[in-house]
Formats: structure tokens, sequence, C-alpha cells
């Protein structure tokens, strides 16, 4: 079974997007996974199609109306038990984690947020899980579903060429990745540490560990004090 997003979205042509293109653009083609953009304003019954309305209470912007988005949001997802994503900068940060907990389910359906946000009643009525991928905010949900579903895809079985390329790189392992080096074996003046050429594999991998583990302590030392995924 391949694993099927539904994105409910008032800018339907923003997908798939990059998706459409590169490793996860030939597993699309494959069919190891699929993308439907739905557009929210298709289920507002009023003659201007209205999905917004003022904020209960006053103040600036406007609201997603709840009786449009829980009609789409049972159109799509009644019947199923996909995960019911909306993106939101109020969310709880989206971690590798979590990306490999939906990557190992059926699919996923993903709320784009757009205006000042989403009535409460159906977040809390239609169990929406609100995620956000970063401390700050966007003109709308789309690019974070995006960004999301990226994430997803890259490790769903056979898109990546080498599996191994899932495994080994930042958060993977509760640290940030270890630098990397390539041909030519100088550079500017810099040189590939030798270690990396020795042909030495126990030294090979006790160097990139402690690598990772210095630029984790450096730039992210918040991670060092959160349990490692078994």
């Amino acid at each position: 079974m391949s694993f099927r997003a539904t994105v409910l979205t008032l800018y339907p042509e923003m997908f798939p997007g990059h998706l459409g293109a590169s490793l996860s653009g030939r597993a699309l083609e494959r069919g190891q996974w699929s993308i439907d953009a739905v557009q929210i304003r298709d289920f507002a019954e009023d003659k201007h199609r209205t999905v917004d309305d003022t904020p209960a209470g006053g103040g600036a912007g406007m609201v997603l109306k709840p009786d449009v988005l829980a009609r789409a949001i049972d159109a799509v997802s009644k019947d199923d038990h996909r995960p019911r994503l909306l993106m939101s900068p109020r969310g709880r940060p989206l971690t590798q984690k979590r990306v490999r907990e939906l990557a190992d389910g059926p699919g996923v359906v993903i709320v784009c947020g757009r205006f000042e946000g989403v009535d409460q009643r159906v977040i809390d009525g239609r169990e929406l899980e609100e995620v956000s991928i970063g401390d700050y905010i966007l003109s709308g949900g789309e690019p974070a579903a995006l960004t999301l579903l990226d994430a997803v895809v890259r490790i769903l079985p056979g898109v990546m060429g080498n599996e191994l390329s899932g495994v080994h790189e930042s958060f993977e392992g509760g640290l940030l990745e270890h630098p990397h080096y390539t041909r030519p074996q100088v550079f500017e003046g810099r040189e590939i540490p030798p270690v990396l050429t020795s042909g030495n594999h126990g030294a090979i991998a006790k160097w990139r560990e402690t690598e990772a583990r210095r630029l984790t302590e450096e730039r992210r030392p918040d991670l060092l004090f959160q349990p490692v995924k078994k």
C-alpha cells in the first residue's frame, strides 16, 4: 500500500511543487506515494464561497470557518485512520521521530491554515494535530506542508537509492551530522582530514562520532538532553 497524502488548501496549485521533481517526483510517478490537493473553498455553501469570517471578540485578520473546514475534512477522511495534521506555528515542533512515525503509516491528511488561524472548535472536533516546522510565521500552511511531506516521502521504502542515506544523517541518532568531504584532496589550501582517507574504518567511525558530538554541542546543545530514539 502506497503512502497517501491529502492536502486541504486554498491554493491547490501549490502542490506537488518541488515534490514533483527529483527522487520524490520519480517515486510519485512510480506510485510509491500519492498526493491529492483539495480546494477548501469547494465546501463553502454560500454564493460567494466564503471560507473565513471576523474573529469573535474582535481583532485583526480573519479566521477559517469551522463549518466549511469540517465539511472538507469529513469529505476526504471520514472513514479512514490517517493522522489529521494542521500546520500551525503554535503546534509541537516537527521531529525526525515524528517523521518516521508518519512514514510508517498509511498517509496523512494535512490542513493548511491561512489568515489568523483556524476556529478552535474544528481543531478539537476533528482532532487535528497541530504541527510546527519552526519558530517563525509563514503566509500560510502550504510551504510547511510541503516541508513535512518532503521529510516523510524521502524515507519511504525505495525512494532513496541508498537506504543508508536516511539513517546516517542529522537527528537520526540524536546528534547533528558529521562534516563531509570529497575530491579534490586539497581545495583552496584546505585538505581532507587524513583519517578519512586512511582506510581505517574504526578510526573513521570514531572521528565521525566525535565530530558529530562537537557540532551538536556547539550548535544544538539542547539535543544532548533529549532521549535518543531506540
